[in-house]
């Protein structure tokens, strides 16, 4: 495998997984088992019968639960602590045995991608959620294992267009940063509004004449 190569692997993994990380590993594992890929020797163990089944799984809980407003913003916090560390170490596996402070930096790459992935889908949900738009949310979902499943397919397949269209990713999370922090604030403003119940406020109508 190549420098391009496995860096497109080792980054893409890391973009993916901070998307959705079981349709990640489970799109590797099954891919790799059915010799539609090569992995490297470091990730065979995505492989393994044990891991493809809890990867498929969890996934298929993780396909429900994104299409419910709210509790998909649940699991996006609890999964802050999941997505982004796996994410760093599937980054560091794809590029094979290296010294240690290589596989730090590789570490630290992963980990970053899998955050600006994960960050940027959290906060657009939670920006979904206050939308009054009932549909938005499935659209969302579908659109981001679409996503996944594609940009696994690029990697093995166009991994300079993938390693070029993460650069513009990121490029675009650094220039959004103000807008998604707003964008983040509005969305936990409204589910706090939701939990307690409260109602946004109905400017009345204008214009109307006053009474003396």
């Amino acid at each position: 495998m190549g420098i391009i190569e496995a860096l497109s692997l080792a980054m893409g993994t890391a973009w993916t997984s901070g998307i959705n990380l079981y349709a990640t590993v489970a799109a590797l594992g099954l891919a790799g088992r059915l010799e539609m890929i090569k992995l490297p020797q470091t990730l065979e163990v995505l492989m393994h019968p044990a891991v493809i089944a809890v990867a498929c799984v969890m996934y298929l809980i993780e396909f429900l639960a994104d299409k419910i407003p709210y509790v998909d913003n649940g699991w996006d916090i609890l999964h802050t602590f999941i997505r982004v560390p796996a994410g760093a170490v599937l980054a560091a596996r794809s590029l094979g045995e290296m010294n240690p402070a290589l596989e730090l930096a590789a570490l630290l790459a992963g980990g970053t991608i899998a955050l600006a992935a994960h960050g940027t889908k959290a906060t657009t949900r939670l920006a979904i959620n206050a939308s009054p738009e009932p549909f938005s949310n499935w659209t969302a979902s579908f659109t981001e294992d679409v996503a996944v499943f594609g940009s696994i397919w690029m990697i093995f397949n166009h991994p300079l267009l993938m390693l070029i269209l993460l650069l513009v990713f990121l490029a675009l999370v650094i220039w959004l940063v103000p807008k998604i922090f707003r964008l983040a604030k509005n969305g936990f403003q409204a589910l706090r509004n939701r939990l307690r119940g409260v109602r946004p406020d109905h400017p009345g109508p204008t214009g109307s004449p006053q009474i003396p």
